[in-house]
């Protein structure tokens, strides 16, 4: 086992070399600090996405909105038109709460402490930490599961995830100090993403190596232990893509919920069984002649969807529906571009001629 002392050497040797250059970053023993702004958004947008699915995402914000206050200042529907393809919106509707919250202080800056952070809209206890560190260089310890991952496999903790989390966690504040924190927090990341990864980790390439517990067990990939997965519950639903020439009918979900406040197709509700032909009529949002046009997966973090998709052609406008042209279909949630797709593709069901009578 290496000690603090040499582990933090070893590790800061390599970021030096190895750092990943990513556009919030500044490189490594910079004498600038990264934007307070810029560590923040990646931040978010990367809690349930990949470095290079975020990327571009990220240079688009910026690009659109340069600062926290250009940001604080859009409106809520660009904002949520531009994380389409990022996960959650309640992250973006939090991303803007905490935007308008910076903008209304002292000279629109992010605190500079943890506890400040954490007192912001949206921000939680890794998000406070990683901003804390990289941004202000203070001695903050920033885990996410690439560190979860370091630390089990350093110390070969045999206790499973999630449970094994709060002790990952206190060996990864063993090896924060005052002395580069920020530096350190991107080394164990960056880390865990390129080098120890979840499948075939490169022991080789590792400056941990030589006192790395889980190597030593001949089976580094084995760790962290994760508990069986309980079986993801599936709902089912139906899905409806009424058209008019070049426009779609959408609607307005509630604003809190999944996916509040989102432009979307309609939908019946959700539930444990299929839906039956007379239910899917009844919840149907007009009465028009609706065909089946087949059905999506799509799978949310806690549960599976089936979407039967059912296509109707409006001669007229429809109380209710907000019409869109089909070119901004891009910007629904992406349960709902998935399921527009194959309304739009799919052949209609042959034979079939319901129209709704409630």
């Amino acid at each position: 086992m290496l000690s603090v002392a040499e582990t933090r050497r070893r590790l800061l040797a390599w970021y030096d070399k190895s750092a990943r250059s990513l556009p919030w970053r500044a490189p490594p023993g910079a004498h600038r600090r990264a934007d307070p702004y810029h560590v923040w958004l990646s931040e978010v947008m990367l809690q349930q996405t990949t470095v290079p699915h975020a990327t571009p995402y990220f240079l688009k914000f910026l690009a659109t909105w340069p600062t926290v206050a250009d940001l604080s200042a859009a409106p809520d529907e660009a904002v949520m038109a531009a994380w389409a393809g990022l996960g959650y919106y309640a992250r973006a509707r939090n991303l803007l709460a905490c935007a308008r919250a910076v903008a209304a202080l002292p000279g629109a800056a992010f605190p500079d402490t943890e506890e400040a952070l954490r007192a912001l809209p949206g921000v939680g206890a890794y998000t406070a930490a990683a901003v804390a560190a990289i941004a202000f260089d203070r001695a903050a310890n920033v885990v996410d599961g690439n560190v979860e991952r370091v630390m089990a496999r350093l110390y070969a903790v045999e206790e499973a995830l999630p449970a094994g989390k709060p002790a990952l966690k206190a060996l990864a504040a063993g090896l924060v100090t005052g002395e580069r924190p920020g530096d350190w927090a991107q080394a164990l990341m960056d880390l865990g993403a390129t080098v120890c990864r979840p499948k075939a980790p490169q022991c080789e390439a590792c400056p941990l190596a030589g006192g790395c517990a889980a190597r030593a067990t001949g089976a580094p990939e084995s760790y962290p232990r994760k508990q069986a997965k309980a079986e993801r519950p599936r709902r089912y639903g139906a899905a409806f893509l009424a058209l008019q020439g070049d426009q779609v009918g959408l609607v307005r979900r509630p604003p809190k919920g999944l996916l509040g406040g989102m432009l979307a197709l309609p939908t019946s509700d959700w539930g444990e069984r299929p839906l039956a032909e007379a239910e899917i009529m009844a919840a149907a949002p007009a009465a028009l002649i609706w065909r089946p046009a087949g059905e999506i997966e799509h799978v949310f973090t806690h549960f599976a969807l089936t979407l039967s998709v059912w296509r109707a052609e409006a001669a007229d406008a429809v109380e209710g529906l907000i019409w869109s042209p089909r070119r901004d279909l891009e910007a629904l949630p992406s349960v709902f571009l998935k399921a527009a797709r194959q309304g739009l593709a799919a052949p209609v069901g042959k034979g079939v001629n319901m129209r709704r009578t409630g």
